[in-house]
């Protein structure tokens, strides 16, 4: 992918309304018309199987559909997938491998809310991370300033409307593909989709979050295989142990010339003197979702 190629994937013509105007009064009492953010239920199958609903901006949907059932180990390495269908009536997307999901026993159909922790098969994701240890990944810090400057300038949904978390796949200073969404697993979600379905490698690539830095957060990286994981957002305790565990670079508070890291610290190449880097902009501080 050439470094001028644009890394957002926009809508397609058809794809659903993703904010609507609504009208209200400001603390003056004047009327005003604000973007809001749309949200709508995706039922997600696998086979026959009812696996999740999801509330969800409604945008790639087979995105999020792959990469839901990818980050649960309901779809593993290696096996095929013959289509996947999405019926927008009926709000479902259905993955078909010609096999029987082995979750029958396992799962109870559950709602995911807007709620950003919520809908995760954890116990599962835990088993996945016994033996696991992420390759070594040098982080260049003149990197991840290019990277937070260019990532908080680009016109976005959050930047219209707010209420939403993005997530960015990086490699070195350069952004591959960027999906926003009212759950940040969600937004991770269709990212782990995507690799999947463009059979793009986890080698070299970054994570980068709105969100906060989670013990499902960094699960999710690693078990996507991503060595590093940046955020805007703060930490958990259990999240910073988990990522020490695996080897995951874990990177949060990124604003303007700071950032904080604790884990993988080793892995930094210092080469950009903090001084030089200009502040964030007020005009471009991600707020609400962005910072929880």
């Amino acid at each position: 992918m050439p470094d001028t190629a644009p890394y957002i994937i926009a809508p397609a013509p058809d794809a659903p309304r993703l904010t609507r105007a609504v009208e209200g009064v400001d603390h003056d009492g004047q009327s005003q018309s604000i973007s809001v953010v749309e949200e709508r239920p995706l039922t997600i199958f696998l086979n026959a199987q009812e696996i999740v609903t999801a509330m969800t901006i409604g945008d790639y949907p087979e995105y999020l559909a792959l990469g839901f059932l990818r980050n649960q180990g309901m779809l593993k390495d290696g096996e095929a997938v013959l289509r996947v269908d999405y019926d927008e009536e009926l709000e479902t997307v259905v993955v078909r491998t010609g096999g029987q999901t082995t979750y029958e026993d396992k799962l109870k159909k559950k709602t995911r809310t807007s709620g950003c922790a919520v809908g995760t098969v954890f116990g599962d994701m835990m088993e996945g991370l016994e033996g696991l240890e992420l390759p070594s990944s040098e982080v260049r810090t003149s990197d991840l300033y290019a990277l937070a400057q260019r990532i908080n300038t680009t016109p976005s949904l959050y930047l219209e409307a707010g209420a939403i978390h993005g997530t960015v796949l990086c490699e070195g200073p350069r952004p591959l593909v960027y999906m926003e969404d009212v759950g940040r697993h969600n937004a991770v979600d269709k990212i782990a989709g995507w690799m999947f379905s463009e059979g793009v490698g986890p080698e070299g690539k970054m994570l980068y979050t709105t969100g906060r830095l989670t013990s499902e957060m960094v699960i999710k990286t690693a078990l996507m295989g991503i060595p590093v994981l940046a955020s805007r957002s703060g930490f958990t305790a259990w999240g910073v142990e988990i990522a020490r565990q695996v080897g995951l670079t874990l990177i949060g508070r990124m604003r303007g010339q700071r950032f904080i890291c604790l884990s993988g610290e080793e892995r930094l190449i210092r080469d950009a003197d903090p001084a030089s880097v200009a502040p964030e902009a007020k005009k471009h501080r991600r707020k609400s979702a962005g910072d929880t």
